[in-house]
């Protein structure tokens, strides 16, 4: 994925479907949120970090709101929504079946090919609450490594950190604007405007430096939406 990204148009990405985009049954926009809530309550982490990276990860405007959506696929640094559980798996096994590896899915976009280990199929990975119940357990991990759930945010997505710090600033704008009927009681403690260590880099190849948020990390604004 390309170094760098500038805020407002990343922000323009998220909010503006773009033409074309028909889904708009809300039950489904709200499956990744479901399967955040019970992760989150397993896993001890704060439910608006799980809210706000599935909307980093994978989130479109509908009807005027920020919804995650749960059949979503990044390949290569291009995202896919779908509007159904059965295209999205099938257009994934098709491109498994071409040797692809390199490949996001599900509600909080795991890695194939850094995590598929991890699951008992690609399948299991693409359930919403197997997805959540990863993402959870490994921003926990990144929480207790980096001492800031910001700075567990800028690793979820990258270990490089001008990758991380524009991640940061995404997740913080998209935290910021969910809704406080349940206000976190974390807060306090953990400023989000704190990055508490600095990103300290994988002893992996390169291209570990991506989780594959759908939000491009580009200069410009760029169609990264298509349907089979």
């Amino acid at each position: 994925m390309p170094n760098r990204m500038i805020l407002g148009l990343a922000l323009v990405a998220l909010f503006d479907a773009p033409q074309g985009f028909a889904m708009s049954d809300t039950r489904v926009a709200q499956i990744c949120d479901a399967a955040a809530q019970r992760a989150a309550q397993s896993e001890g982490v704060p439910l608006d970090i799980m809210r706000a990276i599935t909307r980093v990860e994978t989130g479109h405007a509908l009807d005027g709101t920020l919804y995650p959506w749960p059949w979503t696929i990044n390949v290569e640094g291009k995202g896919f929504w779908f509007p159904s559980e059965s295209e999205a798996k099938s257009y994934l096994f098709n491109i498994f079946k071409a040797g692809k590896r390199s490949f996001d899915v599900g509600c909080f976009q795991i890695n194939y090919r850094w995590h598929g280990k991890a699951f008992r199929s690609i399948d299991a990975m693409f359930d919403p609450d197997e997805n959540a119940t990863y993402a959870a357990r490994f921003l926990k991990e990144l929480h207790a490594e980096l001492g800031s759930w910001s700075a567990a945010a800028g690793a979820y997505h990258s270990r490089t950190p001008e990758l991380a710090n524009a991640y940061i600033g995404r997740f913080q704008t998209i935290l910021a604007r969910l809704d406080t009927q349940t206000p976190t009681e974390f807060a306090a403690r953990d400023p989000f405007t704190a990055v508490a260590n600095p990103l300290i880099p994988l002893q992996t190849p390169a291209d570990h430096g991506v989780m594959g948020s759908l939000v491009p990390v580009t200069g410009a604004a760029t169609a990264f939406i298509q349907f089979n």
